[in-house]
């Protein structure tokens, strides 16, 4: 991929900011060109970032094994099935996972000690993530729902629904709330709602929802394409995240 091979940690630094510069302008400011890359029909699509500080999606390498880590395979398949900004923070987790992949290839390839990879975590470490960049407006938002929690008991709700029967496949989620206390109907109602595993929304009872038979995670009918009428004849449900991790040879 590159005519030069990083050898000291200095190095393998300079290639990892270069890759990771390349990543970061592919999820942000790239993020339209890099949207139509990854087109879902087409086979397994990989995110590369380069040490030149540029990107390209592209198929794998065929050599096995290859001659460097590979990215996350198949990022393109669920790039319709969950809102843009939450396949945009999956893609950049994988790529966090990868750079380091790729820093501490080369770092075993070239006898790095204890002393040298210590080093070059603790300068790899210094950076914010892919992933913190890309969803730093996210921190924002999440800050100012924390801001507002003393004035709606909303805002206190775990984060995870409880698990919903499997029997019950395309009936809206829903769970009761429990606390007691006297509220507004709609603010209850709010209070027990599961959260769609594609955009994040809570349930309304005018939506059709579906569960995955994988991960048992709920989903906006029309966020993951499934109308009540096609929901009948399916027999086993995947969602799209579920369904990129089928087997790939």
């Amino acid at each position: 991929m590159e005519n030069t091979v990083p050898r000291t940690v200095e190095e393998v630094f300079n290639d990892f900011k270069g890759r990771r510069a390349g990543l970061i302008k592919a999820l942000t400011t790239d993020v339209e060109k890099f949207y139509q890359s990854c087109d879902p029909e087409k086979e397994n699509l990989c995110l590369y970032g380069l040490p030149n500080e540029t990107w390209e999606v592209n198929l794998p390498v065929e050599e096995v094994p290859p001659e460097l880590p590979e990215p996350a395979l198949g990022i393109n398949f669920a790039r319709d099935g969950m809102q843009e900004k939450d396949w945009l923070s999956l893609v950049a987790v994988h790529s966090d996972s990868w750079l380091l992949s790729v820093a501490f290839y080369f770092g075993a390839r070239f006898g790095f000690g204890k002393s040298e990879r210590k080093r070059l975590f603790q300068m790899t470490n210094d950076l914010p993530t892919v992933f913190e960049v890309v969803t730093g407006a996210a921190k924002q938002a999440r800050d100012a729902a924390h801001n507002n929690s003393s004035k709606s008991k909303s805002s206190g709700k775990p984060r995870q629904p409880e698990p919903q029967p499997k029997e019950v496949k395309v009936s809206p989620p829903k769970m009761e709330d429990e606390s007691g206390e006297e509220e507004e109907e709609e603010e209850e109602e709010e209070q027990g709602a599961t959260l769609c595993g594609a955009c994040g929304d809570n349930y309304a009872t005018d939506e059709f929802w579906i569960c995955c038979d994988i991960c048992e995670r709920w989903f906006h009918g029309k966020c993951v394409k499934i109308t009540p009428a096609k929901a009948e004849h399916i027999k086993q449900y995947k969602c799209p995240s579920c369904s990129s991790k089928r087997a790939r040879v």
